[in-house]
């Protein structure tokens, strides 16, 4: 296994060596053997969008499977390929380190937060893959298989198959799924459709990535937290298709603004925040005012601030809105049950992003 010196978890236990035992099920901190938690690991967005920009419009291939319709371009969350007039095929992929402590939970965090990149884009899943990174010497095989437990569970609560996957002996932890899901082509939730005068809708409160820092740095369980990262955005994708919508993303380790503005741009919109009625997890509040602010949310606001017009709120609210979320809701132009209106989209009027 490669070196990670200099990083330690919880237990007292350098994750760059092999302790002499390894611990049992009960006595492990899984966050404390990662140097971050969830998407809140995600590579910066601006370092992201560098790597990946030659790749973007590039000719795609012409193939006997079909045609390519949801790419790079935008930074959707999934790749679509037409099969025929009403079918295509929708593929992604999403791993991350451990959010929480509990491997059956983390299981069922991390598949309901790749089956969300298949909800995103309005599909349907279909079948998915395991993909674990373990390290095999330093913790117990039967914590893998809770987090494979958890994560079957969560599937076969969304109608999706699990057939196998793929694992390395990695020094972190790491899972996740590669899911491929079925759409209609021509019924897609895009996210470069929004349109000025349609309304933002969010479907899950924000508060997750305070509520994890915390969690990993103090042990406390936060069963809100839990409850919103497992709830899985199917409902929520059928609603929005229901009714008419065709913009939609999904709110992950860039924050409420990092995805937003994502969206916006895509759109050559400007989006509105109606700060006041963005929803919150109970707690959320009291754990930025404590300090827990992972570094994944500071370099989100980083990203956003030059796109940003704070309209006088001060910083505290825009770590917040930066949050760097872990299987968060979607993010909606448009109204659907349930979900309160946040803001709205307005002709492009400087920045993309603007707060009121």
């Amino acid at each position: 296994m490669s070196d990670v010196s200099g990083i330690s978890d919880s237990n007292g236990l350098s994750v760059g060596a092999a302790p002499t035992a390894r611990p049992g099920p009960g006595a492990v901190r899984l966050t404390g053997y990662a140097h971050g938690g969830g998407c809140a690991c995600k590579i910066p967005p601006g370092e992201l969008e560098t790597i990946v920009a030659a790749l973007a419009g590039t000719p795609a291939p012409v193939s006997p499977a079909g045609e390519l319709i949801v790419g790079l371009d935008d930074g959707d969350d999934a790749a679509v390929v037409r099969l025929d007039g009403c079918r295509a095929v929708v593929v992604t992929a999403d791993f991350f380190t451990p959010v929480v402590d509990d491997p059956y939970d983390w299981g069922r965090v991390a598949a309901a937060n790749a089956l969300s990149d298949v909800y995103a884009v309005g599909g349907e899943p279909l079948v998915a893959v395991n993909l674990l990174g373990w390290p095999r010497e330093r913790l117990p095989l039967e914590l893998a298989e809770e987090v494979l437990r958890g994560g079957l569970d969560v599937a076969r609560a969304a109608g999706c198959h699990v057939s196998g996957g793929h694992s390395v002996d990695d020094p972190e932890p790491k899972y996740g799924m590669a899911v491929t899901g079925l759409a209609d082509p021509e019924r897609l939730l895009r996210i470069g459709a929004g349109r000025p005068g349609l309304p933002i809708s969010l479907t899950k409160p924000l508060g997750v990535g305070v509520l994890n820092t915390r969690h990993k740095a103090t042990g406390e369980v936060f069963e809100q937290a839990v409850a919103a990262m497992t709830t899985l955005n199917r409902d929520a994708s059928r609603a929005a298709l229901a009714a008419g919508v065709e913009c939609a993303t999904d709110v992950t380790g860039f924050g409420l603004l990092g995805h937003l503005y994502k969206l916006a741009r895509a759109g050559r919109v400007t989006a509105v925040v109606d700060v006041a009625a963005v929803p919150y997890l109970e707690g959320a509040r009291e754990a930025l005012r404590d300090g827990y602010v992972s570094g994944g949310t500071r370099r989100n606001l980083d990203w956003v601030r030059p796109r940003l017009d704070p309209g006088g709120y001060g910083e505290d609210e825009l770590l917040l809105l930066a949050d760097a979320q872990t299987s968060g809701g979607l993010l909606v132009a448009g109204e659907i049950p349930g979900a309160p209106v946040i803001g709205e989209l307005v002709p492009f009027e400087g920045p993309h992003l603007r707060l009121r």
